[in-house]
């Protein structure tokens, strides 16, 4: 008798196997790569740096990790997630790390002004404030095949004089850069390579606008 229904309970047991729920696919995370390398040998300008809290307007309801994207092509006023990705931390906390590698070439001292703490004076004098605001960062398609990465960040450099702040000088960088791929894997490499063309633009900036005070 046991013999005999060995087969029937093997199917049952292979049937309840086969309905059991797929287990989850766990979203991939991404964070912007291997920074690359710069060049030291540069003096830089000005020679130390107070760089505060990086702020992203786009993230007016609260910081998160998601990975955002744009279909130009065929909803251009809405901002998409992605479902099964996202970044390895808030966006802006990245895009911060990243400039300050930037920042911080040519031997640069870049002092943190994070949560409004007062940075200390170097050689008695206060270094001029750089305040960040991180108005772009997405993937953008413009064809169901074919997507970009687009970067706009606004930088203000404030100095210190007697009578209190000055603008020292403001601009705004913008920098696009075709994805590899159309998928989050390729936005996340595209946004990368965005954000080091725009760290090596803010650094000759800053160098102009010293050179013009």
């Amino acid at each position: 008798m046991l013999l005999r229904l060995s087969p029937l309970l093997a199917a049952l047991l292979l049937a309840a196997c086969q309905s059991l729920p797929t287990p989850p696919k766990e979203p991939a995370r991404y964070d912007l790569g291997a920074a690359a390398l710069v060049d030291v040998t540069v003096p830089a300008e000005p020679a130390a740096l107070v760089l505060t809290d990086i702020q992203a307007p786009w993230q007016a309801e609260g910081s998160t990790t998601a990975m955002y994207y744009r279909l130009a092509y065929a909803q251009p006023h809405n901002l998409h997630t992605y479902s099964q990705a996202s970044w390895s931390l808030p966006p802006e906390l990245l895009v911060q790390e990243r400039l300050r590698h930037w920042l911080s070439q040519g031997q640069r001292v870049v002092l943190s002004a994070e949560g409004g703490r007062i940075p200390p004076r170097v050689a008695g004098q206060q270094p001029p404030v750089l305040l960040l605001a991180l108005e772009e960062f997405e993937q953008v398609f413009d064809q169901p095949e074919h997507s970009v990465a687009k970067v706009r960040l606004r930088a203000t450099l404030l100095g210190h004089r007697p009578a209190g702040e000055v603008l020292l000088g403001q601009q705004v960088f913008s920098v696009t850069t075709p994805a590899a791929s159309a998928d989050a894997a390729g936005g996340a490499k595209a946004l990368s390579q965005a954000l080091d063309s725009l760290g090596q633009q803010l650094v000759a900036w800053l160098r102009q606008s010293a050179a013009n005070r």
